[in-house]
C-alpha cells in the first residue's frame, strides 16, 4: 500500500497537538490545523500536513512567532494592512481574509495588503473563504523561496508565486481556480522528492545548461519553468510587486529560502481581495448564469481523445467530497515523517489515534 486513508478529524487534531506544543496557543493552533486540513481536504497535498515538519522546525528554529501580535491597519474605506508580527501564515492570512470580507461588506470590495508574515499553505483555502458570504475572492502571495528566473534568465529572482480566484455559483461547484505561476508548486517537487518519484519533462532545467531535469534530488541545481512561458514570468513579476512590494514585503533578492534557512524572518507578502457579487447584479441571477455558463462549457464539444472537459473547482469540490467521506491519504514516506515528529513531541502518533 502506497499510501494510508486517516480521518480528516484525527489528522486536524494532530496537527493541533504538534503545533500545541512548540507554545502555539491553542486556539491559534485550531486554526492553524483546520486551514492545513482544508488544504489536503481539497486536494493541495503539498500544502497541508505535508508542511507540518518544516513548520515545527521553523518554530523551533526561531523562523516563527509562535505567539504573534497581528495587527490590522484601516488604510481607507475599503483598504487595510495586516502586520503579521512574523506568525503563521494561515492565521496572518484568516486575519486578513475575515478583514476582506468586513470591507467589502460595507464598501462592496476589500483589498487587505499583508507584510510580516510567512507561508501560508493552499491560495485556494483562502480565495475560497469569501464564498460563503456570496463573494468572489481573489488572492496571492509572494512565495517563500526564488525557484524561477525572469525569463531567459538563470538568477533565481522570482517565486512560484501563486494566483488564486473563487466565485460563487448556484447548484454547480464554485469555480475555484489556484495555479502557481511555475508550470508546477515547488511543494510538488518537494512530494515527488520524498517519494523518490522522477518529474515530467518540462518542469525544471539545469540553471547552467538548459538540460531538462527529472531527477527531484537535483532540484537544488535547477530552475522551475514558469507556465506559459514568458507570461508566466511575467504574472510572477506582477503578483510579486502587489504582495510583496505595495506591503512593504518581501521580493525578488529580499526573498529568505525557508528551505534553507530556518532561524531568518521572512518578511512574507500576501494580498487578498474580497468583491460582493450583489453590487453588480442580483445574487440569484448571477449563480444561475454562472452555472449556465458552466454547463454549456462542460458540455461543449471535445477533441478527439479527450474523456471529458474539466472546470476549474470541479475536481476539488469532488475530491473534497471523497475525502471528508473515506480519508486523507498520507504516503508511507510522509507517515514515517509524521511517526518521527510524534516521537520528539512525545505525542500519539497519527496512525496510532
Amino acid at each position: 500500500m502506497s499510501e494510508i486513508r486517516i480521518p480528516a478529524e484525527i489528522v486536524r487534531a494532530f496537527i493541533a497537538e504538534c503545533i500545541e506544543r512548540i507554545d502555539v496557543p491553542p486556539a491559534d493552533a485550531a486554526v492553524v490545523a483546520e486551514l492545513m486540513t482544508e488544504a489536503d481536504l481539497v486536494g493541495a497535498d503539498a500544502h497541508g500536513v505535508f508542511r507540518l515538519p518544516q513548520y515545527v522546525q521553523r518554530t523551533q528554529a526561531g523562523g516563527f512567532n509562535p505567539r504573534p501580535n497581528i495587527t490590522v491597519t484601516r488604510t481607507a474605506p475599503a483598504t487595510a494592512l495586516v502586520d503579521g508580527d512574523n506568525g503563521f501564515g494561515h492565521l496572518v492570512m484568516a486575519r486578513a481574509a475575515d478583514t476582506a470580507i468586513a470591507l467589502a461588506r460595507d464598501n462592496g470590495v476589500g483589498w487587505v495588503g499583508v507584510r510580516g508574515s510567512n507561508h501560508a499553505g493552499a491560495a485556494g483555502v483562502y480565495a475560497a473563504m469569501p464564498l460563503k458570504h456570496d463573494m468572489i475572492g481573489l488572492y496571492s502571495a509572494v512565495a517563500n523561496a526564488n525557484h524561477m528566473a525572469a525569463w531567459g534568465g538563470t538568477e533565481l529572482l522570482l517565486g512560484t508565486n501563486p494566483l488564486a480566484v473563487a466565485i460563487p455559483a448556484g447548484e454547480e461547484a464554485p469555480v475555484v481556480l489556484d495555479a502557481a505561476t511555475s508550470i508546477v508548486s515547488y511543494g510538488t517537487i518537494k512530494n515527488y522528492k520524498l517519494q523518490h518519484k522522477p518529474m515530467p519533462e518540462g518542469w525544471m532545467v539545469d540553471a547552467k545548461t538548459g538540460a531538462t531535469i527529472t531527477d527531484p534530488a537535483q532540484s537544488g541545481d535547477g530552475l522551475l519553468l514558469p507556465m506559459g512561458g514568458y507570461k508566466g514570468a511575467g504574472l510572477a513579476i506582477v503578483l510579486g510587486l502587489l504582495a510583496g512590494t505595495l506591503n512593504g514585503a518581501a521580493f525578488g533578492r529580499d526573498v529568505i529560502d525557508f528551505n534553507a534557512d530556518d532561524s531568518s524572518t521572512t518578511n512574507t507578502g500576501h494580498f487578498m481581495i474580497a468583491l460582493d457579487v450583489a453590487r453588480f447584479v442580483p445574487l440569484a441571477t448571477f449563480k444561475a448564469e454562472v452555472d449556465r455558463h458552466l454547463r454549456d462549457l462542460r458540455n461543449s464539444k471535445r477533441l478527439p481523445g479527450v474523456d471529458a472537459i474539466r472546470l476549474p473547482g470541479e475536481q476539488r469540490a469532488q475530491r473534497r467530497a471523497d475525502r471528508v467521506k473515506n480519508g486523507i491519504p498520507v504516503s508511507v514516506e510522509l507517515m514515517a515523517k509524521l511517526d518521527q515528529l510524534a516521537s520528539a513531541m512525545k505525542i500519539k502518533s497519527l496512525q496510532s489515534r
